[in-house]
């Protein structure tokens, strides 16, 4: 599956862990890290889903059942492959859940579940496959956080507060980890289409509606999600270094466009 004219990026060999690789968007980045000639090893709780993705991509995947939430699961799923494949290069910290809830009534629990695997669930991948990385001063760990960490999204219970919290815990891996030669990243997508958001964009005025709402005027893909994480994987980006890359089509950018301005609307694209 590997393309040997297509080595820029460098990412030949290296052993990569894709967590919530089940999701529409973990999918396209463990396909497009295979395509660049990676190993990859899949997560989910969704092994079924994962085996068949690992089939499609070749000999050098592989799916390991793991739910990032529970600290044994994480170190038993970071032993095999070291087992496997004696090293670590790149984590993408993918799996994320949403659960809806006012913050007036939510529970502590429904709260703390939501921590637990867009958060701590992070902080525990971190630490069992950033070990080997730290040992051979090398890796590269990106964090798919949510431009929801910049902007409250109502009505969802913890997950801004989560997403925000994995912004900051990848700076902080930045800063602990960088001399070491281990580099963290997070990724904020934007308005992605993945099979859990399809219901938004049935009606296609709705799509519309939030098209509308990006600079770019259309609503972004797992690929473009996909296209940053590779980047920031590989050697290209070598000097980026707790950054966070907002792939959102320009929808931070637009509130100033968005608002009423009477005498300027003849202006607007």
């Amino acid at each position: 599956m590997h393309n040997k004219n297509n080595d820029w990026l460098n990412l030949a060999s290296r052993v990569c862990v894709v967590t919530g690789a089940a999701g529409g968007i973990g999918a396209i980045v463990a396909r497009e890290l295979a395509a660049q000639g990676a190993t990859l090893v899949l997560l989910d709780l969704d092994l079924d889903t994962c085996h068949s993705l690992a089939a499609t991509l070749g000999g050098a995947a592989s799916a390991l059942a793991c739910d990032i939430s529970d600290a044994a699961s994480v170190r038993q799923a970071a032993a095999q492959v070291l087992a496997s494949h004696g090293r670590c290069d790149v984590l993408v910290n993918n799996a994320s859940v949403m659960r809806p809830g006012r913050l007036e009534d939510i529970s502590l629990a429904h709260w703390n579940q939501v921590l637990a695997v867009n958060l701590s669930g992070y902080l525990l991948c971190a630490q069992a496959f950033g070990q080997p990385m730290l040992a051979q001063g090398s890796g590269s760990i990106i964090h798919v956080a949510s431009i929801a960490a910049h902007a409250p999204q109502p009505w969802s219970g913890a997950y801004s507060t989560a997403k925000a919290g994995v912004s900051m815990l990848s700076r902080q891996l930045a800063v602990e980890w960088g001399a070491r030669g281990v580099r963290s990243n997070a990724v904020c997508p934007g308005l992605i289409r993945t099979p859990l958001s399809a219901a938004f964009y049935a009606d296609p005025q709705v799509e519309q509606q939030r098209s509308a709402m990006t600079a770019s005027r259309r609503i972004g893909e797992p690929q473009d999600i996909a296209d940053a994480v590779l980047f920031l994987a590989s050697q290209r980006a070598s000097y980026i270094n707790g950054a966070e890359l907002l792939v959102d089509g320009g929808f931070e950018s637009m509130p100033m466009a968005l608002l009423p301005r009477p005498g300027f609307e003849g202006a607007r694209p």
